[in-house]
């Protein structure tokens, strides 16, 4: 086939593929050697025809020549004489020198490109070309610069897993320290012969980019251990810059250091060893942040859900009952004397419910409180109020919301109007469900408020407010009233 563009190019064999196309062999009518890619034209892909000028960055597959034909964009560059992993297939893990020099290339490529404001993305062995006696970066397919959105489509999740920095696991957006995470991955690899995380599939991918621990660098010497550790630091902003990297590469010695010098490289990496550990806790707490505001939102979303739907239930039946009703969900219903408050959602701090210290066997992400009120009566007897919890209560990791309530022990009696009564998770109520013997138990099983399926839920509530509505609400004859024991994880 031959395509027309600056030159005329005549294509031969398919000998790869990039990101988003396909690559050829072509020489021109001179008989200059090339490679020829050929990217349809699906939305976003004319972000490749962007990175054509990078005169002056060094260590990248310059384009020489550019264009369209038919329904594809066509990019054509040096021919070159195979790509790193061709490479890495061929001699497996590569001695010290060599692998500074690789990485070396590639840092040039990466300190030029932050200049010029571009992320690359996709830094891996099959995007880093043999040309010229250097290591080259190529396929800028899903490249962008770091402070512009250049197309509707960003492929913000698209690449490589094993070489995706954190924060593009948590659809952040990518920059320059996400290449140099990348470079981290590249570094070990070349060096250890394997990769740091190996998955295989993409959610293992995603947990341990997040949470895993580092193997420790066996075949690199402390100052390229300690600066590959760096690199691979999960929050972006404690990772060297790529000039930084590049110098550190150059500073690494051939010979293996001796004496006070190779003490002190030891010292260094120790340090960094615990900075990437500090660096591991922390970003396991945003991470952990971040799922429980996500589990908030679903609370919030749930409880509106069921809320509504009891609310509706008692007003059809109570048409003349006062009502008053809050923006989160909440409300209260009066009818007579008795009144039925349902609190609005509290998010609960993961500290608040449990910490290593004070472990609980199941997480709570959200709590409510419904409380019946009667005017006392001449035994003190006020009414009565249930936790709501949201919580994986009965199968970790199934989050839904519980009802289940309280009550004193020999040790602390009851002594308030309510009985039973409703808890916040803290350290009480953790107590009340532990083994351990405390001021307060269980008064009542926990059980799952499921939408769709509230009748018993609704209809005991309902009986409890038309009773307390006649001033005929007693004291609960036992207690517990009903056996708690079983209905949650221990």
């Amino acid at each position: 086939m031959k395509l027309v563009l600056n030159k005329d190019w005549i294509l031969g064999a398919r000998i790869g593929a990039g990101g988003f196309g396909a690559v050829f062999e072509a020489e021109d009518t001179a008989g200059e050697k090339a490679a020829v890619k050929l990217v349809p034209k699906a939305p976003g892909t004319e972000r490749e025809m962007l990175f054509t000028d990078l005169d002056g960055v060094r260590n990248v597959v310059r384009v020489i020549d550019s264009g369209e034909h038919e329904d594809q964009w066509v990019l054509v560059m040096p021919r070159a004489e195979k790509s790193l992993r061709d490479h890495l297939q061929e001699h497996g893990q590569l001695p010290l020198n060599e692998a500074v020099a690789v990485l070396s290339d590639v840092a040039e490529a990466l300190a030029d490109l932050k200049d010029r404001e571009v992320v690359h993305r996709d830094l891996k062995p099959e995007n880093i070309l043999l040309l010229g006696g250097r290591w080259c970066l190529a396929d800028f397919g899903i490249a962008r610069y770091a402070e512009a959105t250049t197309a509707k489509h960003t492929f913000k999740l698209t690449g490589t897993f094993a070489y995706m920095a954190p924060e593009r696991w948590n659809n952040q957006r990518a920059t320059s320290a996400s290449d140099i995470y990348a470079l981290g991955v590249l570094a070990y690899e070349l060096l250890e012969g394997t990769l740091p995380y190996t998955g295989p599939y993409e959610h293992d991918f995603h947990d341990q980019h997040l949470h895993g621990r580092l193997p420790p660098l066996a075949a690199a010497p402390p100052l390229l251990a300690a600066l590959v550790t760096e690199c691979l630091f999960r929050a972006p902003q404690g990772r060297p810059a790529a000039g930084n990297v590049l110098a550190r590469l150059g500073q690494i010695p051939v010979a293996a250091l001796s004496g006070g010098l190779a003490a002190l490289a030891e010292v260094n990496q120790g340090a960094v060893v615990r900075r990437a550990e500090a660096d591991l806790r922390a970003s396991e707490e945003v991470t952990e942040a971040q799922r429980r505001k996500t589990l908030f939102e679903a609370a919030t979303t749930s409880f509106g859900f069921f809320s509504d739907a009891f609310l509706t239930a008692l007003t059809n039946a109570a048409p003349s009952a006062a009502i008053r009703k809050s923006d989160q969900g909440g409300w209260s219903i009066q009818v007579e004397a008795a009144q039925l408050t349902l609190s609005d959602p509290r998010e609960i701090a993961s500290k608040t419910w449990r910490t290593p210290q004070t472990p609980a066997p199941f997480d709570v992400i959200a709590s409510a409180t419904l409380t019946l009120k009667v005017p006392t009566n001449h035994h003190g007897y006020g009414g009565r109020s249930h936790s709501l919890w949201y919580a994986d209560a009965q199968t970790e990791d199934q989050y839904q919301w519980f009802e289940t309530a309280f009550m004193g022990t020999p040790f602390r009696p009851a002594t308030g109007p309510m009985d039973p009564f409703a808890l916040e998770p803290r350290e009480e109520s953790r107590t009340a469900i532990s083994p351990t013997i405390g001021m307060h138990q269980v008064a009542w099983p926990f059980i799952p408020l499921v939408i769709g399926d509230l009748n018993e839920f609704i209809e005991r509530w309902a009986t409890w407010l038309a009773l307390a509505a006649r001033s005929r609400l007693a004291h609960p004859s036992q207690m517990p009233e009903r056996n708690p024991q079983g209905s949650w994880r221990g």
